[in-house]
């Protein structure tokens, strides 16, 4: 009897694992918001990562996190990493591209809770005096991600914050624009 029940443990093992093992290797989650303002505007929010501290998402979860600044100051190079608690964890964004009023591009470099290297654009389009900004992070999953994510959705995970920066950016943008 003991050994029926080794051997079907072990099927489910093996059967979870193949299933785990056939799961898509890559991931992306983007979200969208319309901002009144113009590229320019809005271009300035992100490219600086001084700026992104006050619309970072994440900041509500521990408003004890260190943030540090090194390389340029602003576009490519500048670079922004951070220790915080569980809910934050601890990594490093660096600006490597950057677009003026179009684009720009940084590699996440997750450190905790989980080791992992992600990219994130902001895309920025004119569209009749206003812009519509489109943030999006996408990745490779290794073996533990694919497994962590039969349970639970990445663009569920992190969707609702990128809404919520995109919403904060908008009104800071916005802002800045009546200046």
């Amino acid at each position: 009897m003991l050994k029926k029940i080794l051997i079907a443990l072990a099927v489910l093992v093996v059967g979870f694992l193949i299933v785990v093992a056939l799961q898509p290797s890559d991931y992306r989650v983007e979200r969208s918001a319309r901002i009144a303002a113009s590229p320019a505007v809005v271009f300035g929010q992100i490219n600086d990562l001084h700026r992104y501290e006050l619309w970072n998402p994440w900041a509500k979860f521990d408003p004890a996190a260190k943030y540090t600044h090194s390389g340029a100051p602003v576009g490519v190079g500048a670079s922004l990493a951070w220790a915080g608690n569980s809910q934050v964890g601890e990594g490093r964004m660096t600006i490597r591209e950057s677009r003026p009023n179009d684009e720009v591009r940084m590699t996440l470099e997750f450190i905790k809770p989980f080791a992992s290297v992600a990219t994130t654009d902001f895309s920025i389009k004119e569209d009749g005096g206003q812009s519509i900004v489109t943030w999006s992070m996408y990745g490779r999953k290794n073996f533990m991600s694919k497994a962590m994510c039969l349970f639970m959705s990445m663009d569920k995970m992190i969707g609702g914050q990128f809404e919520e920066g995109l919403a904060t950016l908008k009104a800071m943008s916005e802002e800045a624009a009546k200046k």
